[in-house]
């Protein structure tokens, strides 16, 4: 059995080390597996990308800058939304790749950004192999955004976009969204796969995937890389106050207007102001930061920036007494996945598909959703309630039991050769 994984990048955002840890995990189970990218940024031979020469780059931002400017210069409601909205209206055609051909499978991930416009996914649909869809999020069933927030269009036709400088029925979304529908006309070969079981409710909700055929299966993660390490040694090597309580806040990208950086503010300003046995409390961040002035957080604040190395990371989750993840919108976010494995229990909020890691209570803490009181509430309740061991050890083994490698690989497995026994009937 072959089967090609493909995704814009190997690199850089969820999706993408979603991407790389299925692969693994598939090749762990002798599956003969090669992830297809756009740009690769790793050094596994086991990744192949369409960037074979200087002209083929060219292409790749050219296909980027030919998406995004048009939509920056004549659509978007404001910078905000910037890259919360995909067109789709470039990209490159790599239905004649031979590590295209030659698969079995072709399992779809997220391949926006000017890697597959809508034409050139309807390509792949149209070499009539089987195919796996993973959704990252809810572009592939809406008009053009990724996560629609409070908007129900996606159940219709879409139109009046909020994102879109000037909404109106006929908009950038109502096209985006016919577009997909004459994509989609014929997905009896597709099974598409949500990470989350919000995700799935969502898209069964969907006027475009509502007859589709959907089931959950959640993204893994090597339990033996993202374990729990020494906390006081890691503290040493970081630079980290020892017999402080630290509070870890981190993404890809922690000005992500949908990780909710507003919300950890107010609510580390409520712990500091209504709870003084906090005085001990401070907060490491880490990820991608242009914007963000730390000075605003009333704690002493340590700042690791981009971590790229798992071991690194795996020692960060591991120092901390507490992971707050504040999102108003997520899927499956890997930093949860990767804190509990650590044994590091999470706040965040009741949201999206984080009540699919987090048990209240048992392994971290869900707050009422927008509510920042109910956050620092949270953080009070992990750091102070005496059980740290006990909650310590419920995360991991939440991990453990449902996300590990081997099960999401034979998940995934089960589901290929069930595709593949259909066209042999």
């Amino acid at each position: 059995m072959k089967v090609a994984l493909i995704n814009t990048s190997d690199a850089g955002g969820g999706a993408a080390e979603a991407c790389m840890r299925l692969l693994n995990a598939l090749q762990m189970q002798s599956i003969d597996a090669t992830l297809v990218v756009q740009h690769k940024k790793r050094n596994n031979d086991h990744v192949y990308t369409i960037e074979k020469n200087y002209l083929d780059k060219t292409a790749s931002n050219f296909n980027f800058f030919y998406e995004r400017l048009p939509f920056i210069a004549f659509h978007e409601r404001d910078r905000s939304v910037r890259f919360a909205f995909s067109t789709a209206n470039a990209g490159t055609d790599i239905s004649e790749e031979a590590v295209i051909r030659e698969a079995d499978i072709l399992h779809i991930h997220w391949t926006n950004s000017g890697f597959l416009s809508v034409k050139n996914l309807k390509k792949l649909i149209n070499l009539n192999k089987p195919i796996v869809w993973t959704l990252h999020d809810m572009w592939v069933f809406t008009g053009g955004c990724h996560y629609a927030g409070i908007c129900d269009h996606f159940k219709y036709e879409c139109g009046n976009c909020y994102f879109l400088r000037r909404p109106d029925e006929n908009d950038l979304s109502h096209t985006g969204w016919l577009r997909k529908s004459k994509m989609l006309e014929n997905t009896d070969q597709i099974s598409f796969v949500t990470c989350s079981h919000w995700l799935g409710n969502v898209a069964r909700q969907s006027s475009l995937l509502k007859r589709a055929s959907i089931q959950t299966i959640p993204n893994p993660i090597d339990t033996d890389i993202f374990s729990p390490q020494g906390k006081l040694i890691s503290r040493q090597k970081w630079g980290i106050t020892p017999n402080a309580k630290i509070i870890l806040f981190g993404a890809a990208n922690i000005a992500d207007r949908r990780k909710g950086l507003s919300y950890l503010v107010e609510a580390l300003t409520h712990l500091k102001n209504n709870h003084p046995e906090s005085y001990s409390v401070e907060v490491v961040i880490f990820g991608k930061n242009k914007r963000f002035d730390t000075t605003v957080i009333p704690f002493p604040v340590h700042q690791l920036n981009i971590i790229t190395s798992t071991s690194d990371l795996a020692e960060i989750y591991s120092m901390a007494d507490v992971f707050l993840l504040p999102s108003v919108e997520d899927n499956l976010p890997n930093t949860i996945m990767e804190a509990m494995a650590c044994g590091t229990p999470v706040v965040a909020f009741n949201t999206g598909g984080i009540p699919d890691m987090i048990d209240h209570k048992l392994n971290g803490y869900l707050a009422e959703f927008k509510s920042a009181e109910n956050l620092s509430n949270g953080i009070i309740y992990l750091l102070q309630n005496g059980n740290e061991t006990t909650l310590s050890e419920a995360a991991r083994n939440k991990v453990l039991r449902q996300f590990n490698n081997e099960k999401v690989a034979g998940q995934y497995i089960d589901l290929y050769r069930s595709m593949l026994r259909g066209i042999d009937a």
